[in-house]
């Protein structure tokens, strides 16, 4: 990767949208080198997709939280067992498997308290392998999906 294809991602990044042509205008980069860049970053998987930026309170989702989970064991089966659990349940948009002590951090959206009550009662404590769940709730989120520093 040169610096041109650090250029391209910065530009994508910030407008996922741009057609190649504009692309390479921004990049200095006429429309096939800029196209066959973009082609071979995305084989690469440099890009790894395209899609919109949602913002939650608008879409009925006001509710955050970030819950810590700590496994009874981390064995290879009971991780796994874990980790697939993970994504049947959508309100979970991200997840870390963290060192030390708790093993994950769970970013979780919901409509609000009542709704996420409900998913941590009846859902995440009924995740295979679980131990312990703890949870703090986001108070502001400052910025979110913030571009890599390319």
């Amino acid at each position: 990767m040169d610096e041109m294809d650090r250029k391209i991602l910065a530009e994508l990044q910030k407008d996922g949208r741009l057609t190649v042509t504009e692309l390479g205008e921004r990049v200095g980069l006429s429309l096939s080198p800029c196209h066959r860049r973009v082609k071979a970053l995305e084989q690469a998987g440099v890009i790894r997709n395209y899609r919109a930026n949602v913002d939650p309170t608008a879409v009925g989702l006001g509710f955050s939280a970030i819950v810590f989970a700590t496994l009874r064991e981390t064995t290879t089966i009971s991780v796994e067992r874990f980790e697939n659990a993970l994504w049947g349940i959508r309100e979970i948009i991200l997840a870390q498997r963290l060192f030390g002590d708790p093993d994950y951090m769970l970013h979780v959206v919901t409509r609000d308290l009542r709704a996420f009550q409900q998913l941590y009662d009846e859902t995440l404590s009924g995740v295979p392998s679980v131990l312990k769940l703890s949870s703090t709730l986001v108070m502001k989120s400052v910025f979110q999906e913030r571009p890599l520093p390319l």
